[in-house]
């Protein structure tokens, strides 16, 4: 079991010009890391190598949002979002998210491929910072988390519904 890795209050960033780029199965275990990914994650590439994606996710990324995410991927929808994760050391790097299927010659999902832009900062901390913290507020007042899921998952879905007529439309609308 690998150790519990406790968040910082640093954040890492890298260059509007970089991109990261990840791959992986229908598990969502790393396939492919690029190097951006990993300097930024700050594991090497061969420790990322089937890995779950989940190994960089940040405790102040709501369920919700991943619920939302796979989702949309079921339904062999891309997926744009705004994602706080956390690399090895704890420390924290925002990003947005641009995930799609990926599919094999005879056009079934094999797996997805992500790829992670420098984010607008303004809206990090105008829209998604309090948002976020509503729903992890939202999943934490439940004593069950399937419960505590249910209600941020129809929480954000009432958030998108009152400003937009889709997630998408919503995200691009920032």
């Amino acid at each position: 079991m690998a150790p519990r890795i406790s968040p910082t209050t640093r954040e890492v960033t890298f260059r509007p010009e970089e991109i990261i780029v990840s791959k992986t199965d229908l598990k969502g275990r790393i396939t492919y890391a690029n190097r951006t990914f990993s300097q930024v994650a700050g594991y090497s590439r061969d420790e990322l190598m089937g890995q779950p994606h989940s190994i960089i996710r940040h405790p102040d990324m709501p369920r919700a949002v991943f619920k939302l995410l796979w989702d949309q991927l079921a339904e062999e929808k891309e997926v744009f979002a705004y994602v706080k994760n956390m690399a090895r050391n704890g420390d924290f790097y925002w990003v947005f998210a641009h995930v799609t299927p990926s599919y094999d010659a005879s056009r079934q999902v094999v797996g997805y491929h992500s790829n992670r832009r420098v984010p607008d900062r303004r809206v990090i901390k105008d829209v998604m910072e309090p948002v976020y913290a509503e729903l992890l507020r939202i999943e934490a007042s439940h004593a069950n988390a399937k419960d505590g899921l249910r209600a941020s998952f129809a929480h954000l879905i009432d958030i998108v519904k009152s400003k937009a007529a889709s997630y998408d439309e919503l995200i691009f609308a920032l």
